[in-house]
């Protein structure tokens, strides 16, 4: 980005224009820029160094729980994805085809991976024979297209992005269930530990299934305008997938048996809620964990104290690098202390520190948290442990901040006019009995575009009121309406 773009800072309002003031930060904290062809965007080095550390973070804990990478084809062969009738049906008005390879036309249209259950099905089928071969966990980090007619929002809406899909195989379905509810919290924890954002944790509905899915659960989190944000999905597909790809092992008696199949995925939406929680008008604001850097040093000298103040910040920066802190000395001599501020709080670094002859003489440092300006002298002596404390600091503000959007958010409702009242007064979760049938969301999606986000994920909860809210027929489950992204 440009100084005269720094300058400018972040001209529109989180609160009155959310969906400007998003695309704005976006691109002048410097995470993505629009791509020619409409649809797609540039990964700014930024932005990917962000999402790298998510995908680090979940890597890890995949490997811990036997997960193996692996990477499968960008083409699907148009005759694999109609082994599963479900996802053709489910997936085709999105699917881009590749019709031609140079000017020869193709004896089989293929696609471009909408997501890859089809390709990836087969191969497991050949990698598993006997009971011994199972479970089998494996995952790919890639890009998907799915071509939505939508506007484009970077992260959360776009045409290609990049995910992790997770597929596994298994004896039957008690060890599949198991292996689902494992990534959902997994996904959880990402959110709450990483993320600095509380989670909740549910099933869709069965018509807002992936399609040919036993169940899929969910990650849901509330963004500060009351909207959801599908946060991340983990379903459990049963046999379906299994049957359709001839996913079987012989067991224990030498008898043949199909297995049960996973599926799981988080976007890079994820970036997205993040972005969306916990930036504010200044620009950008990142939890420690994921800040590329997490620290930015800035001294303040005359020039008869230059020497002394930048070789002080140096070696305050040299403690906080050998100590494994993310950390960068802006000692550039054509910007004021005022500018480096303001750009480093559009860049969303958590913890500021300044350095001037009086810190110097009195051997301290001046620490400026970055999500409310709070700024606090300490010791330089310790200066790793002080830092990493304030970090978690950081951490905390930000977790508590996002909580307490959450809170009180979540309402009940009795009638389809308390529901739409409800949503369009104060946005956020609206629980109310439901009696199963897709027919009653439509009413709510078509007067206010919310719909049905979640279900509780223990089926045999009872539903928090006895009627449907909206037909009044006995209610089976609790519905959880809400405008979404």
């Amino acid at each position: 980005m440009s100084d005269s773009e720094q300058e400018l800072g972040i001209t529109e309002s989180k609160e009155h224009a959310t969906g400007e003031w998003y695309a704005e930060l976006v691109q002048k904290a410097g995470l993505a820029d629009y791509a020619p062809m409409g649809g797609f965007i540039v990964t700014r080095p930024r932005g990917y160094a962000i999402w790298e550390r998510i995908q680090n973070h979940l890597d890890g804990w995949f490997k811990d729980t036997g997960v193996q990478n692996a990477y499968f084809p960008l083409f699907i062969p148009e005759s694999f994805l109609e082994r599963e009738k479900d996802i053709v049906e489910g997936f085709d008005p999105e699917v881009a085809w590749v019709t031609h390879g140079g000017y020869e036309e193709l004896e089989e249209r293929l696609a471009v991976r909408p997501t890859s259950e089809s390709i990836i099905a087969p191969f497991m089928a050949q990698w598993t024979r006997s009971h011994r071969d199972l479970p089998l966990r494996l995952n790919q980090w890639c890009s998907v297209v799915r071509w939505e007619a939508t506007e484009t929002k970077p992260f959360f809406r776009t045409k290609e992005f990049l995910w992790q899909e997770g597929h596994t195989a298994h004896h039957d379905e008690e060890d599949a269930f198991e292996e689902t509810m494992t990534r959902l919290d997994q996904y959880a924890r990402l959110y709450e530990e990483v993320m600095a954002m509380p989670p909740l944790k549910g099933r869709k509905p069965p018509h807002d299934k992936f399609p040919g899915a036993h169940t899929t659960t969910t990650v849901e989190t509330l963004m500060p305008d009351g909207k959801s944000v599908q946060a991340a999905t983990s379903h459990y597909l049963g046999t379906s997938f299994a049957e359709a790809f001839d996913i079987t092992y012989v067991d224990e008696n030498e008898d043949e048996q199909v297995a049960h199949t996973t599926s799981w995925g988080l976007s890079w939406r994820a970036m997205g809620a993040l972005i969306m929680t916990h930036s504010d008008d200044q620009g950008l604001v990142l939890p420690p964990a994921l800040a590329p850097k997490q620290v930015v040093i800035v001294p303040i000298w005359q020039e008869e104290n230059k020497e002394e103040v930048v070789g002080y910040a140096e070696e305050v920066a040299e403690d906080l690098d050998a100590a494994g802190v993310r950390v960068h000395l802006d000692d550039r001599e054509n910007r004021n202390p005022g500018f480096k501020y303001n750009e480093w709080e559009l860049k969303g670094v958590p913890l500021r520190i300044e350095i001037g002859p009086h810190e110097v003489e009195d051997g301290e440092v001046t620490l400026v948290h970055r999500p409310d300006g709070e700024s606090e002298t300490a010791d330089r002596a310790g200066i790793a442990e002080t830092a990493r404390e304030h970090l978690d600091t950081v951490y905390a503000k930000l977790y508590a901040s996002a909580e307490e959007t959450l809170e009180g958010e979540i309402r009940e409702a009795e009638s389809r006019e308390e529901i739409l009242g409800t949503i369009g007064q104060h946005g956020g979760y609206v629980k109310c009995g439901w009696c199963g049938d897709e027919d009653c969301e439509d009413p709510i999606k078509e007067a206010i575009a919310a719909e049905i986000v979640m279900v509780p994920l223990d089926r045999d909860e009872e539903p928090i009121h006895d009627e449907c809210a909206i037909c009044g027929d006995e209610a089976e489950e609790t519905a959880y309406f809400a405008k979404s992204y």
